[in-house]
């Protein structure tokens, strides 16, 4: 077979196939090249890192107060601190991190970041006690990770067993002993219980999801953690090597156990097992991307919920109001509000990043629409890393020599891409650098 010359308008393309027919036919070929959607440039490396460490200090609280509703809090029916995880999950050893860790993706501590627990402590405002932070707003917006959890729970059946097994009898056995152990003593609410089962059972399932999603991000802080101290070594020095970098993350850490244990009085409860095996790749991480990155739901305000207006759209499957098809300029008009996690992101800001945007913004506030931007660039580079993962787990490797085996990898990468032909996705804005 004659090698094809390759195109000097189509970076990336390997002359084994005929150039693709796609609307991204570029991206098509950086793909199968072995890069990301986002094209490979130092300014988009500097971008993608320093907010992947922005991004990892609030994301390290995060996991710990989610994993302290999930196993404390559980069905508080007033839940006015959960906010407020205690000193001892603050101090909780990341199991990816620390010289204890079961897999040291991260050289630094086990325990809660120092960045963190600086700002915890003084904030913007000063020192002052945490309630007050807290009512002055001056503190990690959970009600993002809160928002998160809820897009996991809705957009079901996203991949993996997890959602399945919440509909089991089985689950509902172990839900009930924890709910019965949880309100022991308390018989006006054991009455409801009894009244109305699945009245606690919905809040159950809403803990193990709170559970999941703690367990995902446990992971993915020490990744980005990493991935900023070797882009400071400078050890990552391109697009494609940072994406690699989250592949070879993804397969190391895929088999991570998923469960939900729930502690009532000093005695475990195992409302999902380790021994379920779930998994990190499957029944966590694949189904976050989907529900947070494409679809999450319409910023509230900005959309009517009538169906009737046909506002929203009627397949659950057109959902498409996540981070990758954000407008960020009007600050929190697409799907989880990103406004909360955008003001996290602004405290923990690397120097280098902070530099790049003083030079393109027009203060704060400009200055959060600008890290929201590059924040979604960023996630377009998540992303990129999941397509390829998925695509070594199911498909061939990117120089195989069978050309049959190219078509394939080829065809998936254009089933991909093909969600990013809707008007509002921004792959095409990110292909260029003055999308600002």
């Amino acid at each position: 077979m004659t090698t094809a010359t390759k195109s000097p308008i189509l970076p990336g393309y390997s002359g084994v196939l005929p150039p693709s027919q796609h609307e991204f036919a570029q991206v098509v070929h950086r793909l199968e090249a072995g890069g990301a959607m986002l094209p490979d440039s130092p300014e988009n490396l500097m971008q993608i890192i320093g907010i992947y460490k922005a991004y990892a200090v609030p994301m390290d609280f995060y996991w710990r107060d989610l994993l302290y509703m999930a196993e404390q809090v559980f069905l508080d029916p007033l839940p006015f601190f959960k906010y407020f995880p205690t000193q001892e999950y603050l101090d909780r050893h990341n199991h990816y991190a620390g010289e204890d860790a079961d897999l040291r993706i991260w050289r630094g501590p086990a325990t809660a970041h120092p960045e963190l627990l600086a700002f915890m402590e003084k904030g913007e405002t000063g020192k002052m006690p945490k309630l007050f932070h807290h009512l002055w707003h001056d503190r990690i917006n959970m009600e993002f990770a809160e928002e998160c959890m809820r897009a996991m729970l809705w957009h079901q059946g996203m991949g993996g067993r997890f959602n399945d097994y919440l509909d089991s009898d089985e689950y509902r056995e172990g839900a009930d002993r924890a709910i019965r152990a949880y309100f022991k003593g308390n018989p006006a609410m054991l009455a409801l219980h009894k009244l109305f089962p699945d009245l606690f059972l919905e809040q159950c399932r809403q803990a193990s999801y709170l559970a999941n999603l703690g367990l995902f991000w446990e992971v993915m802080a020490p990744v980005f953690f990493e991935m900023s101290d070797l882009f400071d070594e400078g050890k990552l020095r391109t697009v494609p090597e940072a994406m690699n970098f989250l592949v070879n993350g993804i397969f190391a850490i895929a088999g991570r156990p998923i469960y939900h244990h729930v502690y009532i009085r000093g005695e475990c409860y195992e409302v999902i097992p380790k021994s379920k095996g779930f998994t990190w790749l499957y029944e966590a991480a694949l189904p976050y991307v989907e529900a947070v990155f494409y679809r999450t739901s319409p910023f509230r305000g900005t959309k009517s919920y009538n169906a009737q207006a046909k506002q929203v759209p009627e397949d659950q499957k057109d959902f498409h109001f996540g981070i990758l098809y954000a407008d960020v300029f009007p600050v929190g008009t697409a799907g989880i509000p990103p406004t909360l996690l955008m003001q996290d992101m602004y405290h923990f800001l690397p120097p280098y990043l902070v530099e790049y945007y003083s030079r393109h913004c027009k203060g704060k506030d400009d200055m959060l629409i600008q890290l929201g931007i590059t924040f979604q660039r960023s996630m377009y580079c998540v992303t990129s890393a999941v397509i390829q993962a998925l695509r070594a787990a199911l498909l061939y490797p990117l120089d195989d020599p069978n050309p049959r085996h190219l078509q394939a990898n080829r065809a998936f990468f254009e089933m991909q891409l093909d969600r990013f032909k809707r008007p509002e996705a921004r792959l095409r804005d990110i292909q260029h650098q003055d999308y600002r």
